[in-house]
């Protein structure tokens, strides 16, 4: 395996590092196991569309776009009082 080098600010380095050393794990150790645990855009749209499917499947439920956008609209509404208290 090669290396690469990825230029980030020195102050999320150092945080970078101090986390993979109270894991124990070096930086390259600690950043190869984060990326192996993170999902691509692409992987987290898969896994939706399945979820989807078994909702259905198992419900029956299959709401509209227009429906999800009022879902989500309403849960930000809600989110943004909840943080306003």
């Amino acid at each position: 395996m090669s290396d690469a080098n990825i230029r980030i600010p020195e102050e999320a380095k150092d945080r970078l590092a101090a986390i993979a050393a109270a894991e124990g794990l070096s930086l390259r150790a600690y950043l190869a196991r984060l990326a192996e645990t993170l999902l691509t855009p692409a992987e987290r749209a898969e896994r939706a569309e399945k979820a989807r499917a078994v909702l259905q499947e198992w419900s029956g439920y299959a709401p509209t776009s227009a429906e999800e956008r009022d879902l989500d609209d309403e849960l930000d509404r809600r989110l943004a009082e909840a943080a306003g208290r």
